[in-house]
């Protein structure tokens, strides 16, 4: 079996997962969050909507330079969803490769600090796809302190039973 057919079902079933959490977001709510040091709950949603972006970086790049990044910043529901969905399609397509490319090594960096150097295949399963379900379960505690239902994810939530 190739590493492509690993990959991408498993990246379906994940931004499926994450599309519910989204698809609850309050836009009346999107600036709260839960302590001063914590992204906002519409910067934690735009920044789940960029995370299959990341596999691009990695299938098509060789490096990727973090200085200057700057996450989107839609303030509507319906453009997160849109833009998780575009980005899940093009990352589809980044994954479409032979094996041999999961191989090749990978680097981010900070202007000139490397922060991580690794074969794009361990890249994509250590950081980039491990990303979703950490980033949803953080936003599953954004929902439970603003008493916004909690979706199922790998089985039934308190709320969903």
């Amino acid at each position: 079996m190739k590493i492509q057919e690993f990959l991408i079902p498993e990246l379906q079933y994940e931004v499926a997962l994450t599309e519910k959490f989204l698809k609850r977001l309050p836009e009346d709510k999107l600036a709260w969050k839960p302590h001063p040091k914590s992204m906002s709950l519409g910067e934690l949603a735009n920044h789940l909507a960029e995370i299959p972006s990341w596999i691009n970086a990695t299938m098509e790049l060789d490096e990727l330079d973090l200085e200057g990044f700057q996450s989107a910043g839609f303030k509507k529901v319906s453009k997160i969803i849109e833009a998780l969905k575009l980005n899940t399609s093009q990352a589809e397509i980044a994954l479409r490769k032979p094996d041999s490319e999961y191989e090749k090594n990978w680097r981010m960096l900070s202007g000139e600090n490397v922060l991580l150097e690794m074969p794009k295949f361990n890249v994509l399963r250590t950081i980039v796809f491990n990303q979703l379900p950490h980033h949803r379960a953080q936003m599953g505690v954004y929902f439970r302190l603003l008493d916004i239902p909690v979706p199922s994810t790998y089985g039934p939530s308190a709320d969903e039973k």
